[in-house]
This record gives C-alpha cells, structure tokens and sequence, in this order.
C-alpha cells in the first residue's frame, strides 16, 4: 500500500511538473543586440493572434531585482484571453532602470524588431511598470509622448525634481497610476502630487489608491493587469507613431 501511494505521488508531481513546464514554454526568452550589447527580453504572443490582424503590445518594465519575466508571467493569461502581444525587457542592472542604458533607445529598438517580426498595431504599443519599472515607464513616456499610446503603472511616481520634464512632453500621454495605501515606498502624497503635477498640465491621469494594499504587486497582479488594461484599451495614436532621438553624452 505504501509504496501504491508513493507511485501516486511520484505521478501526481510528474503531471504537475509537466503542467508547469508547458505553461512557461510558451514564452520565449530572447536576444536583441541594441546600442552594442546584447539584450534579453521575454515574449509572449497569443495563438490566435495573427498576420491578417494587427494587434497591441504592451512592454512590461519590471521592479528592483527582478526580470522581465517576472512581468511577462503575471500578464500572460491576460494576453492570452485579449489576444495582445506582451515583451518583458531586463534591465541592464537588475537592480533598477537607468537612462541611457536602458533607454528610450534600447525599448525602441525592441519594438522595432517586434514590429518586424509579429503583427503589432504601431499606433497601439503601450507601457506598463512596477516600481523602478513605473518610475523609468513614466520617465519614459514623457520623452516619447508621441510613440507610446498610453501607460500605465503600480507603485511608482515622478521625483519632484523631475516634474520639469512634463512641460517637455510633446503630447498628453494618458496615465493610469495604481498604488496601495500602505506603499512604504511611494506614499500618498508623492503618488498624488505626481498625479497633480500631471493634470495641472493637462494630462489625463487616473489614479487608483487600493485600501489597505502595500508594495506587492504580485500579490494582485490580475487585477491591476487587468485593471490597466481596461484603461490602456482605450487609447490609440491619431497617427504614426513618432520616435525622438536624444543625445544623452551631452
């Protein structure tokens, strides 16, 4: 009887293993070179998403110490179900992200080749991050105001020192901020005063604060994905997409 059960158990955990195993094969870690180096990113592109239909992507910046990956799971079943293309970047440093080595020029080149190689709708590519991840989305967005559609973000704000860079945005790139009251990270009044600092200059801007919810993205990922998704859809580029070239040496 024992050693029954003992098979039963070895079987049970092979299927689980097997389960798990085909669940991550679908997404791809992949290479891009940009600027030099080599870059890793994760992909994930629904089954029926194809050639006769364009269709969004979303770039998932993830937060301190962790990968693109880490993103690119928490969106998948999301994806999937909505029928939109999802590319989790890493960092060059996992501990953060930085400019110019992370970009905008190496998030432009991944969407270039993504572009080249899936049906993206040009006019439909959007950012999403956590943390550090909110922080360089948003950073990101304003330089790039005319080629991302719309953003959204958890658990992230603007230093105040950085509210000079909205006035240089050259559209009113629509933001969706999530954060948790108890963020000891990003309290209240940072989150709110780079919300204010937004709509005083004309940006739209939707705020959720999630009672009671700390820094753990990943402990309600579905519905803050799902949430930001329901914003993000909205919105669609009036034409091309524009991409601006900065020199950052100077």
């Amino acid at each position: 009887m024992v050693n029954v059960m003992k098979r039963l158990l070895l079987l049970i955990c092979s299927l689980l293993l097997l389960t798990s195993t085909a669940a991550a094969s679908d997404i791809k870690k992949e290479k891009i070179n940009s600027q030099g180096k080599n870059r890793t990113y994760y992909l994930f592109v629904p089954d029926n998403v194809t050639a006769a239909k364009p269709v969004p992507l979303i770039v998932l910046l993830h937060g301190s110490n962790r990968n693109g990956l880490s993103q690119v799971e928490m969106w998948k079943e999301l994806a999937a179900r909505e029928g939109f293309i999802i590319a989790g970047p890493d960092s060059l440093n996992s501990s953060g992200w930085s400019e110019p080595q992370d970009g905008p020029d190496f998030i432009h080149d991944l969407i270039t080749e993504l572009e080249l190689k899936y049906p993206v709708n040009p006019r439909r590519v959007y950012l999403f991050g956590h943390s550090a991840g909110a922080i360089f989305a948003l950073y990101i967005s304003l330089l790039e105001s005319e080629y991302f559609a719309a953003i959204a973000i958890h658990a992230g704000a603007l230093p105040r020192q950085a509210f000079k860079l909205i006035d240089e945005a050259k559209r009113k790139v629509p933001v969706a901020i999530f954060v948790g009251t108890d963020d000891p990270f990003f309290p209240l009044t940072d989150v709110r005063a780079t919300r204010d600092a937004l709509q005083q200059r004309g940006f739209t801007v939707h705020l959720t604060e999630i009672p009671g919810h700390d820094h753990n993205y990943y402990g309600i990922a579905s519905k803050i994905n799902n949430d930001a998704w329901g914003f993000l859809k909205n919105f669609e580029l009036q034409a091309d997409p524009r991409y601006e070239q900065y020199n950052f040496s100077h």
